[in-house]
Formats: structure tokens, sequence, C-alpha cells
């Protein structure tokens, strides 16, 4: 790492201007910059209007899957520009700064190797703030207590979905369900990168003879995780998305027929909660709150994105 180099570029991303929305800077400037310093590695070229598109208030090639596809080089793929930074009208200024910056460390005398070496540095730099920015956004879910239990766990999901997370968050509201119908339990609470083969577990939960797999993508695998999991005596539950139930009950009994219970995650989820509630409104409301406490907690205890707790709607609390 060319240290005069990453100093001189944290100097200007101090600069910036931070945003409420954001916590940072703009994911605008962010995402532009990510684009512009790949162009750099292409043609070093330190000359703003070389960067910005026909008006001047967008720089060249910046989209939603520019940006994405820098990340995804990062190991990072959670959803981070919507709108392609076109309503960062600072955008053009910020780079203009960030393109003197460069400048004024002589990156050009460099041969194409070191100088693109040292371009990526800055790229991981901004990557991590990315990052930071996920780790500060919890999902913001809006509660309205007279849809049904149903319909609040379906639209907590399609939040998730919509934010890249549907799958973690899926598996942490089951592992939440079953931790307050069985207080008595120990509910296991591993991190969601955690694989079941990893720790010969049978499921991603394991109540008594019952294993307990979640996911939101029903593919070959899981249903031969399950049929594995009759061989050796279990009991087996597959919980899915609602949208997904039918084809994976089908594939299911396609492959071991009436032996796989196959639920939606919704109506697992949504039913102890009015079960616990005794399907009473008030206590329903209550029940749904205690379902998100429980849910936060066992994030919270096992993972590093805290992108992934909800925000108890106001009117839970």
């Amino acid at each position: 790492m060319n240290t005069k180099v990453f100093s001189a570029f944290k100097r200007w991303y101090s600069s910036l201007e931070t945003h409420k929305a954001s916590g940072g800077p703009a994911r605008g400037t962010i995402a532009a910059s990510l684009v512009v310093l790949e162009h750099l590695k292409e043609a070093y070229d330190l000359d703003l209007d070389a960067h910005r598109a026909k008006g001047g208030a967008q720089i060249i090639g910046l989209s939603p899957g520019s940006v994405a596809k820098i990340l995804e080089r990062f190991d990072e793929t959670r959803p981070f520009l919507k709108e392609g930074g076109r309503t960062n009208r600072g955008g053009p200024g910020d780079i203009k700064k960030l393109l003197a910056t460069l400048k004024d460390q002589n990156l050009d005398k460099l041969q194409a190797e070191e100088r693109n070496a040292a371009l990526n540095d800055l790229q991981a730099f901004l990557v991590e703030r990315v990052r930071d920015f996920h780790n500060r956004q919890r999902l913001r879910y809006v509660y309205e207590p007279a849809k049904t239990t149903w319909q609040a766990i379906h639209e907590l999901l399609l939040l998730a979905q919509e934010k890249g997370k549907e799958g973690m968050v899926a598996q942490y509201l089951v592992g939440a369900k079953l931790a307050l119908r069985f207080p008595e339990i120990e509910i296991q609470n591993l991190s969601y990168s955690t694989a079941d083969a990893q720790l010969g577990r049978p499921g991603d939960f394991h109540v008594g003879t019952t294993a307990f797999h979640v996911t939101v993508a029903p593919m070959p695998a899981v249903f031969d995780k399950c049929k594995a999991n009759i061989e050796q005596g279990f009991r087996v539950y597959l919980i899915v998305p609602d949208r997904a139930f039918i084809g994976a009950r089908q594939n299911a009994n396609a492959i071991v027929a009436d032996r796989i219970a196959v639920e939606s995650i919704e109506s697992f989820v949504a039913n102890n909660i009015e079960e616990l509630s005794l399907f009473t409104g008030d206590k329903v409301k209550d029940g749904f709150r205690r379902l998100l406490e429980q849910y936060n907690c066992r994030v919270d205890q096992v993972e590093n994105d805290k992108s992934l707790l909800i925000e108890i709607p106001k009117n839970l609390t």
C-alpha cells in the first residue's frame, strides 16, 4: 500500500459533506468515486471532463449495475445504489477534488501495475465505507395493526428481499419464533453463514426429533438434506416463503411422499404469535413486538452485520 497516497485520499474523504440519511458522504459520491477509480485503471486521465457525461451532471458509466460489479469484486453484494447517483448533484464537484488530490500524488509516474494496485487500495477503502453504511441501516418496518399477522410477516420478508437480506431475515425470524414458543429449550443460534455440514447439525434448527430447514430458494440440495434427515430417523420441516410453498410441497412429495412437512414462513411464524397471544388484538400486537425483540437479540448475538437488525416500530413500543 502506498501510504502517502492513501493518507491523502483519506483526507479527501474526510472533507466530504456528511449526509444525515447515510451517516456519511452521499452514496452517489462514493459510487461515483468507485467508478472513476475504475476508469483510471484503464486510462489515467485526471481531467474531470474525461469522466463526465454530456451535460456535466453525471459521471460516465455510473449505474447501479456498474457499482454492484465493483463491490462484488470485494465480496460486498448488498444493494447500495438505486438511482446511480443522479440525484447527487454535488458528485462532480467531489470528484473534481478527488482528481486534484490524485494529481498531487504523481501516480502518473508509476508503472501501470503499481498505480492500479494503489487505485485498488483506494477502492477497498471505499468498499469498507459502504459496509459501514449497511451496518448503520437497520431494517425500517412499518407495522399496521389492522392487517393480519400473516400479512405483517409477509411484508417484513418483502422488505428484507428488497434489501437483499431475505434469507438471513427468514432464518432469524424462525429462530425467534421457536425461542418464544419453547422458552424452556435452548434454540441454537448460529450465524447465517454457518453451514449445517460444518457442525454436523441436521438442519438450521433441531427441536426434539425434528429438523427444521429454512430457505427462501428451495433448490435440490435442501431436499437432499431433508431426505438424509428422514433416513437418519428425524422428522422434517421445510420452511419456505409463501411464494415458493406450492412448488416446494410438490417437490417434497415427489422425493419422499408424505414425509416432509412443508410450511410457509408467514404461516409458521404468524400462527405462533396468534396462539401465544390467545388470538386477542392487543396481545397480538405485544406478541409481534416480542418476536422482533427476540429476533434482534438473536441477530445481535452472532452477526457482525448489524443492518440485519429491525428497527422496532414506534407503535409497538
